[in-house]
């Protein structure tokens, strides 16, 4: 049986056996095409709906779609027949308490709409690729009833700092709105590589996504890409080793500070994707045994009532280790400029 009186798109996920189709529903307005997949085909796996649309076998109103396509109420969506997972297979397994407990500690801000938590390091923000929970898992398992939760935004995994979770289908169209007219505001710390000699540095660059490289995305500088604006700020050099930079980004592209800095010639410390292997290596000497990113804050609109909403994350204990360790290097700057340099950091 097609699935064509699914009018609000339902939890209920679609059987196996033939190609479906469901309705997108007022609530599912704005709504980006892969979460709402997640949603109604429940319990199958993410890698598995990313190659169904990989594979073009998702479509919306009889046309290919992107993961990020936004749907409008009323749009006409193919599902192809998919095959459910085997009781008892990771996918099932609840997220560790200790996840829970982690991720809970970790929130920043709360209100009835919205959740902005300090994501840690080394966390993805949902399940897939070779992890089976992620944040919105965790948080989804930590609060049972609250059947609406759902991520606003990514951050790579190794990205420490502010995420929002909305809580209610309407904040998220509100906030996903918000996103996409450019009215929030984020603002990164990123440690690059060498010394930054460009000052305030606007660099507006396409982005497109590769193919994937050990089945991981790689995104680099492309005509045919999405537009992308970061501006690199300098906050502190140390030496010729490295520069503390203040980045605010005006569009949310996938590893977007990341490709623009090392297309700069100033790679984010620690990315092994884009970064140098060689001051990788000599950084970690300094205890850096990451990447150096970080969301250290965002601005958005409260959701109805839009008054303005300012979070900060503290940076982590971890980078600040390291900052400390290339201030007392030889060479690099100490007393008032070191302090400025914490200060900075740690607003």
């Amino acid at each position: 049986m097609a699935y064509e009186n699914n009018k609000t798109g339902t939890e209920d996920s679609a059987p196996g056996g033939g190609v479906q189709y469901v309705e997108a529903g007022e609530g599912d307005d704005g709504q980006r095409l892969d979460n709402f997949l997640l949603r109604v085909l429940k319990g199958i796996p993410r890698t598995h709906v990313y190659r169904l649309l990989r594979k073009g076998e998702v479509r919306v109103n009889s046309k290919r779609a992107k993961p990020d396509q936004r749907l409008v109420a009323g749009d006409r969506v193919r599902l192809p027949p998919v095959r459910r997972p085997e009781p008892g297979a990771d996918a099932a397994r609840p997220p560790s308490r200790s996840l829970q407990d982690l991720l809970t500690a970790s929130i920043l801000y709360e209100d009835r709409d919205l959740i902005v938590l300090n994501k840690p390091a080394g966390i993805a923000v949902h399940g897939g690729s070779g992890t089976s929970h992620g944040v919105i898992e965790a948080l989804r398992a930590a609060r049972p009833d609250e059947k609406e939760l759902d991520l606003v935004h990514r951050l790579d995994r190794d990205t420490s700092g502010c995420l929002i979770v909305a809580k209610r289908r309407a904040a998220l169209r509100d906030l996903h709105a918000q996103l996409r007219d450019g009215t929030t505001e984020k603002l990164y710390l990123a440690l690059v590589c060498g010394t930054w000699n460009l000052g305030q540095k606007r660099i507006e660059l396409p982005l497109a996504t590769g193919e994937r490289r050990s089945g991981e995305r790689h995104v680099a500088v492309r005509g045919h890409g999405q537009v992308a604006v970061s501006t690199f700020r300098p906050v502190q050099f140390f030496g010729n080793v490295a520069s503390l930079m203040e980045v605010a980004i005006d569009t949310g592209r996938t590893h977007q500070i990341r490709v623009h800095a090392a297309y700069a010639g100033h790679p984010v410390a620690g990315d092994d994707k884009y970064g140098d292997r060689e001051k990788n290596a000599a950084l970690r000497k300094y205890g850096l045994d990451r990447m150096f990113l970080h969301a250290a804050s965002i601005g958005v609109n409260r959701p109805g009532t839009k008054e303005p909403l300012q979070v900060s994350a503290p940076l982590g204990e971890d980078l600040g280790a390291v900052l400390d360790a290339l201030l007392k290097a030889p060479g690099s700057p100490r007393g008032a400029a070191r302090r400025r340099a914490r200060s900075r950091a740690d607003r």
